[in-house]
Parts: structure tokens; sequence; C-alpha cells
């Protein structure tokens, strides 16, 4: 069974109604990324980053996943489907998808602030400040902020270049380390994006490009590939 790895991102996700953080009308023109995302917001207002992320929390029990989530789960039958993807929610999972690493943490989740390693799935939408892990620190949510490393990385490169076939989802490429993955796929596979936006592609690979958002472009990329699902 040929292995198919995907890269996902914002774009996937942005059709099942979760807000982007980049594109037009995205939560970063609302908030200021370094007051919400990062370890220094967390020291100086961790209140305020916690109702950040309460609130995409709350909206994730609100949305359902989309026909490109459903058909790259159905891949299972015909592909051993490795995802990799920068989103944090876990619409994948719930469309049935059994492979899915998450570069930059699970808004489900949440961790120790003093010990990384104690990861714990959150019962409901809201993370309380008071809320502690068995040291007796103060939970924080399980999220890669920026200025944080993406401890992932590695093993996603190492999923990447095993990758018979490769296709990149509803992301601008404009994202490092993640971005950067691409350069992990063999030199001579196929390679597909996915994106009803421009994206630079890089040069010297044999990419098909299907201008489209994932609720339909998935199915055309397997169907390229011999599916019809």
């Amino acid at each position: 069974m040929k292995k198919l790895v995907v890269l996902t991102g914002a774009g996937i996700s942005a059709e099942s109604g979760i807000r982007t953080f980049r594109d037009m009308g995205g939560l970063w023109e609302e908030y200021d990324v370094m007051e919400v995302a990062s370890p220094e917001a967390w020291h100086r207002n961790p209140e305020l980053v916690q109702k950040f992320y309460n609130e995409r929390r709350k909206q994730l029990y609100q949305v359902k996943p989309n026909m490109g989530h459903a058909a790259l789960a159905k891949a299972e039958t015909y592909f051993a489907v490795h995802i990799i993807t920068q989103n944090v929610d876990d619409l994948h999972e719930r469309a049935g998808s059994t492979n899915v690493l998450h570069l930059h943490g699970e808004l489900k989740k949440v961790r120790s602030s003093v010990d990384p390693n104690l990861i714990y799935t959150l019962d409901g939408w809201e993370l309380k400040m008071g809320d502690k892990c068995e040291k007796g620190s103060q939970l924080r949510p399980h999220i890669v902020w920026f200025g944080e490393e993406v401890p992932e990385i590695p093993a996603a490169a190492d999923i990447v270049a095993q990758a018979d076939i490769f296709a990149v989802i509803g992301t601008s490429l404009n994202v490092y380390p993640a971005a950067g993955l691409v350069s992990y796929a063999p030199k001579n596979i196929p390679v597909f994006l996915i994106d009803p936006n421009e994206v630079s592609v890089p040069s010297g690979r044999n990419i098909t490009v299907i201008k489209e958002p994932a609720s339909t472009g998935v199915s055309k990329m397997l169907s390229l590939l011999g599916l019809t699902i």
C-alpha cells in the first residue's frame, strides 16, 4: 500500500467555519499575536491568553469536519495515509483519520506550565485560572506559541521522507518550519497542491496544482490517483 503523506493548513478547517489567523478578517486583525500567542503574553497576562483559547475551543465544539476531511479519511482504504497538520483542531480525527500528527499542538489538550510532558485532555471547552497539574502549576493551552520550538518537526520530516505521494492542502507555505517539510519529500514522487489561492510552489518538482478548496480538491486529487470517493 502506497504512503500518501498530507500536509494540511488553515484552509481545510476554514471550510468548516474555523476562523483563520492570517486571512482577511482573520484573528490577527482582532488580536495582537504577541498578546495572546507567545510565552511573554502568558507571563504578562495569562487571563487574556486563556480567554482567547477558550473562545477558539468553544467554537471548535460548534463545527464539523467537511468533505475534504472526510475524503482524506476514506482514502485510508486505499493508501497508508499520514496527515501532518498545522491546525490545532481535531477535525481530521473526527472525520475518521487515524494517523494525524499535530505540529502546533492540540486545542482540546492542556499541559503543565512547568513540565511540558504532563499533557491532559480537557473536559469541555473552558480552561480556568486555578486549574492546575499534579505538580501544582497552572495548566496552559497545549499549543506551540510564537517563539517556541516545534518539537514534532523531526518526526514530520521522517514521515515526509518516506512518502510515495505528497499533498499540500490549504496552506500558504509561508509558515516555517512547517513549510520546509516539502523539501524532505523524495524528488521523483508526485506532489499535489490544493488551494483556491495563489501559492508559491518549489521549482524542480513534479507538482500538480488543484486551484480549489479542500472540499472539492481532495476528491479531484484522489480521482487523478485512480480513486472515486
